[in-house]
């Protein structure tokens, strides 16, 4: 996608160094910072300079092949592999990326590991970009189906970000809206801000922003108002690990707005590569959330000039919790949209989507 005219995805390589977007600087200022180390890519998933499910897998895969080549014994994978899988916990893709690397370098020869580990780093990269090429058009055809029925502007609802700072480019959820908007059809985007490190302010307006696409930014407990005075025609949201059975585990708030949706009889969807569907997993509380400091809750990041500041927004030593991620039966989703096409939340048909 386009910053100031220019083309970037999310992560890349060049000059043999592997290059990310630093997010945590979006949208105030546009950093672009190198990866060099194990370290460097555990803190780039942990304190989120990337983040999203499918972009946290790629990164980790370019962290572990950047470890094999500098060291390709058993030992030191396998440490390198705990290491990079403890980072964040709930996005299934991050482990199953460092799955793809891990068996088939494990049965090569050490001197033949650290090629072949860069070499599937930058498949599972590229593949990301055309999973979310192609969850862009069958979510395209969705809309189109809206727009047909309404003949008039589309209103969607998002909730946190799943666009291209997701991914590596194009996102999931995002995907069918760049690409509505290439064909032309009005489209309007409620932009839940998305508590408490605001992806869907920060980021998902940016983006928009950056594609000249019309949105508002709401508080999240405005998605319900708005659903309710029919201000809304689909949710469209992303996922970070989805099981087998088609329950959707994403950022903390989307089971409430399905619910709602649900009540209000509004269209559901989750927007997925395949890589983010757990074959394991079926009940819904087997999947672990992440809980993050609740620093996250309590303080809040200001930029004034070119400083970022924290600032207190509660008393100190406010308790707090802060779960990252829930769970949203499948009973609430209208259908999946995945880069092999779009079906029902059910065990059989996600298999048959699958070729299990």
């Amino acid at each position: 996608m386009k910053v100031n005219k220019k083309d970037y995805s999310t992560i890349w390589v060049e000059k043999n160094k592997v290059k990310i977007i630093d997010q945590t600087k979006l949208p105030f200022k546009f950093v672009i910072k190198e990866l060099s180390s194990l370290k460097s890519f555990f803190n780039a998933i942990k304190k989120m300079e990337v983040r999203g499910a499918p972009l946290i897998g790629v990164t980790a895969a370019f962290g572990l092949a950047l470890e094999v080549y500098r060291n390709p014994n058993k030992s030191n994978i396998l440490k390198s592999y705990r290491t990079l899988c403890n980072s964040r916990p709930t996005a299934i893709n991050l482990k199953w990326a460092l799955d793809e690397i891990i068996k088939v370098i494990l049965k090569m020869p050490p001197e033949q590991r650290g090629l072949e580990s860069m070499k599937i780093a930058n498949k599972i990269r590229n593949d990301d970009i055309n999973s979310c090429k192609q969850i862009g058009k069958y979510g395209l055809e969705v809309i189109k189906k809206i727009y047909k029925k309404k003949k008039k502007c589309v209103n969607i609802l998002t909730h946190c970000n799943a666009g291209w700072l997701a991914t590596v480019d194009w996102g999931t959820a995002l995907a069918p809206i760049f690409y509505a908007k290439k064909k032309k059809i009005p489209i309007h985007i409620w932009v839940d801000e998305t508590r408490p490190r605001n992806q869907g302010a920060l980021l998902t307006s940016w983006e928009l922003k950056n594609e000249n696409i019309s949105h508002t930014v709401i508080v999240d407990n405005a998605g319900g108002h708005l659903m309710q005075n029919k201000q809304i025609d689909m949710c469209l949201v992303g996922s970070d690990r989805t099981t087998i059975s088609g329950n959707v585990c994403n950022k903390i708030g989307t089971y409430l707005k399905a619910v709602v949706a649900y009540e209000n009889k509004i269209p559901f969807f989750v927007a997925l590569p395949t890589s983010t569907i757990d074959k394991k997993i079926k009940k819904i509380s087997d999947i672990p959330i992440e809980l993050r400091d609740g620093d996250e809750l309590s303080k809040v990041n200001l930029k004034i000039k070119n400083k970022f500041i924290s600032m207190n927004v509660y008393a100190k030593d406010t308790p707090t919790l802060n779960p990252a991620f829930d769970v949203t039966p499948k009973k609430f989703i209208t259908k999946l949209i995945t880069e092999k096409g779009i079906c029902d939340p059910k065990q059989e048909l996600i298999k048959k989507l699958l070729g299990n």
